[in-house]
């Protein structure tokens, strides 16, 4: 059985969605392939020293090109433990965690700059994840959320897009819990853009206590 997802309002059928097994391997392998995510890391703006999240990590490519940016701290969550092996081999040094995009496992408030790339449509709720994203951001941090699209998708991606009325429902839910949303179109990615100026101004977000 997959996942479930918001976008469908039901289980997710792919070994995408939770990779385990032979499939699941190879599931991540091609991945790793088909995604060129070296374009994201403009938009992510990580400077030296500062901590970043990844969720939903899969086969580690992000993950290994951010512990190149001179980030203090790599960490990263996803649910199958597949993939946290996989990734583990190409990004030695990272935190790598099982884990959602609802919860993290993370405290309040330890990232810069938090990142989901290719897999917000496979959240059970969207809502939920975004609101854990902003609790784990620090104040003046960002977060970014991209999914298949872009202005050149690939062939394969062409038949993952999502339509318009889902990219406004990421962006309003976006603009529900964080500051100064934007969306970009690059070659193969519609990305999302948010800030947390401070906590506690969002619905649903509050500081924790103690």
């Amino acid at each position: 059985m997959g996942i479930a997802s918001w976008v469908s309002g039901g289980p997710v059928k792919s070994p995408f969605a939770l990779p385990t097994g032979l499939l699941g391997h190879l599931a991540g392998l091609f991945m790793l392939w088909t995604n060129r995510q070296a374009e994201l890391l403009p938009c992510l703006g990580v400077k030296p020293g500062e901590h970043v999240l990844e969720v939903g990590y899969g086969p580690g490519g992000l993950v290994k090109l951010l512990g190149r940016t001179g980030a203090a701290r790599v960490c990263g969550v996803d649910p199958s433990p597949e993939m946290r092996s996989q990734a583990a081999r190409r990004a030695k040094g990272a935190d790598l965690r099982l884990g959602a995009a609802e919860d993290t496992g993370f405290a309040e408030d330890s990232f810069d700059c938090v990142v989901a790339v290719n897999n917000v449509a496979l959240w059970p709720d969207l809502e939920a994840g975004l609101r854990e994203l902003r609790r784990v951001t620090r104040p003046g941090g960002r977060v970014v959320v991209a999914w298949h699209g872009g202005t050149s998708p690939s062939m394969i991606a062409r038949h993952l897009l999502l339509s318009e009325d889902e990219l406004d429902r990421i962006r309003r839910a976006l603009e529900e819990t964080f500051d100064e949303v934007d969306r970009t179109e690059l070659k193969s990615l519609t990305v999302f853009r948010a800030r947390v100026i401070a906590h506690g101004d969002s619905p649903g977000v509050p500081r924790a206590s103690g």
